[in-house]
């Protein structure tokens, strides 16, 4: 999934602490729409000629994702992408699995589903993920 470069509203979080390195991340991160690798937004901030190191951007990452300033999503292979956030409750996402769109939908009945689940099996529901993956109505387009 390549990075897409649409403008979006508010920024992440800067969180702690506020260097050059950590800004030139969530620049990147404010201009994308859909999840991204830390091996693609390394190569976003060499292509904009940041010298930011590729264990800064993993870190960095990290450190947004650890207060909630990014969503995080594993795909299969165990690849972590990165997106910003811009809903700041609890979401879910649509995921194109051509191009990459990302679509941030309310959980409805799932979070329903989850909490009956776990208290039915003895469990204190401490969290859950649910994302949906598929094609786009563009990309669905393209391919019919």
């Amino acid at each position: 999934m390549g990075i897409n470069r649409i403008s979006q509203g508010s920024a992440p979080k800067l969180g702690v602490r506020s260097t050059r390195q950590r800004k030139a991340v969530i620049d990147v991160l404010e201009e994308i729409d859909n999840f991204a690798s830390a091996k693609e937004i390394h190569h976003e901030l060499s292509t904009r000629e940041h010298n930011v190191g590729l264990t800064t951007v993993y870190r960095t990452l990290q450190s947004l994702a650890d207060i909630g300033a990014v969503d995080v999503l594993t795909v299969t292979g165990g690849e972590t992408l990165y997106r910003q956030c811009h809903d700041e409750g609890h979401h879910h996402h649509l995921v194109c699995t051509n191009c990459g769109r990302t679509v941030e939908i309310d959980g409805g009945p799932v979070e329903t589903w989850a909490q009956e689940i776990a208290t039915k099996n003895g469990f204190a529901l401490s969290s859950h993920e649910a994302e949906i993956f598929g094609l786009c109505a563009d990309c669905k387009e393209k391919v019919t």
